[in-house]
């Protein structure tokens, strides 16, 4: 929810997921917005059944879900948007004992660099890239980021709480752009407590935006 968030589309433009599974962030944000173009892209076939199945349910037309790896499925327009949750654990980790929940999040270096070298490819000039990643894989993100034309331009750290380390972090990169990057503030999702912050609440549970520059 709050990768779709913080993506900056707005009614009729398209936008490109990659590792779709069963399509909650395109829900997420066709709920948000109205009016979208979106292409996800799902490995697994039964979630990408799945996935096509809920944004018809949910009566959004505009959503089309393709079967495919994200590195060589076929696409006939760029985008102005993109965004992706990538497969972040290590190859050498504990397997999954659930082999497609292994499959959407062992990931590596090259191959968070083939998604993000296939989804900057295909962005129009100065469309948006938009990922979530592990704080550890922000280094590697960087460079294939800037490698592959799509520079960060904003990094937003996710702190589960005030005073503690961020273990999750928003990228936003823009096709060609020449803006040096930003460390933004951040959003605070919970409370002492626990509870969500009123900021956190206003996204997860009230649908609003997350601008990440703020």
């Amino acid at each position: 929810m709050l990768l779709a968030a913080s993506v900056p589309i707005q009614p009729g433009q398209h936008i490109l997921e990659a590792g779709t599974g069963a399509g909650p962030a395109l829900l997420c944000l066709n709920a948000r917005i109205s009016g979208l173009h979106a292409t996800g892209v799902e490995i697994d076939e039964t979630l990408a059944e799945l996935a096509a199945a809920n944004a018809h349910a949910n009566g959004f037309t505009g959503i089309d879900i393709i079967a495919d790896r994200i590195e060589t499925a076929p696409f006939d327009r760029p985008f102005d948007h993109a965004m992706a949750n990538p497969p972040y654990h290590p190859p050498n980790g504990t397997a999954s004992p659930v082999a497609v929940r292994d499959t959407a999040k062992r990931g590596s270096d090259a191959l968070m660099t083939a998604w993000i070298e296939r989804l900057s490819g295909a962005l129009r000039d100065r469309g948006s890239l938009t990922l979530i990643v592990p704080a550890g894989m922000v280094p590697i993100c960087l460079s294939a980021m800037g490698q592959h034309r799509c520079p960060c331009t904003i990094l937003f750290p996710l702190w589960p709480k005030a005073g503690r380390q961020a273990k999750l972090v928003l990228l936003r990169g823009v096709k060609n752009a020449l803006t040096p990057m930003r460390l933004a503030a951040g959003l605070v999702l919970h409370n002492p407590d626990g509870s969500f912050t009123a900021a956190a609440q206003a996204i997860l549970g009230d649908g609003s935006a997350l601008n990440l520059d703020q």
